[in-house]
């Protein structure tokens, strides 16, 4: 019976492990054994150079779940193939539960029907800002524009509140929930 187990692989190598398992399991006669190959992924968006870019990214770097019938002869198959490390569990790996399983394509799905925000910096978040006029100083997210990879804060200067306004996402970070804002 086809169950599913992680792969660990150089990092970086995970598209051209998949395609080196997919392509020499026919000559192998790995096809019945094999099921499966699955490199989980989600699409990033971040803006660089005032563009909005969507890149694909991994979500388990070194990391692929491949769905085998294991036997010794499809171990030593799936552990001889180029960038392959290990199996997660050493000689004798363990399947992956069938409830996590599910859980993790389930996730796979969603993440396929949209784009993930790269920075995840939301309004009325505390922030330090690390660059520019204000370094230090400690405020309130008051708006935030995804699309043109910016922000305002509010900060306090000697008792008012003022905003700082095209703040970028790499000009802050977030701050402790439990830090006062400056």
């Amino acid at each position: 019976m086809h169950k599913w187990y992680v792969i660990q692989v150089i990092s970086g190598q995970e598209k051209k492990v998949k395609k080196n398992l997919e392509d020499h399991r026919e000559s192998k006669g790995m096809a019945e054994l094999i099921e499966d190959i699955l490199v989980p992924t989600e699409n990033v968006a971040e803006v660089k150079k005032g563009q909005q870019k969507i890149s694909e990214k991994k979500m388990w770097p070194g990391y692929i779940l491949v769905k085998m019938t294991l036997t010794d002869d499809s171990w030593m198959y799936v552990k001889n193939t180029n960038g392959v490390l290990e199996f997660l569990g050493g000689e004798k790996p363990t399947p992956l539960p069938q409830s996590e399983v599910d859980a993790i394509l389930n996730d796979l799905e969603e993440k396929k029907k949209g784009v993930v925000q790269k920075h995840n910096i939301s309004v009325g978040d505390k922030v330090k800002i690390n660059d520019g006029v204000f370094v230090n100083f400690i405020g309130t997210v008051n708006e935030v524009f995804h699309d043109k990879g910016r922000l305002s804060v509010m900060v306090s200067i000697f008792g008012r509140e003022t905003r700082v306004d095209d703040l970028e996402f790499w000009q802050v970070e977030q701050a402790p929930a439990e830090t006062e804002v400056s």
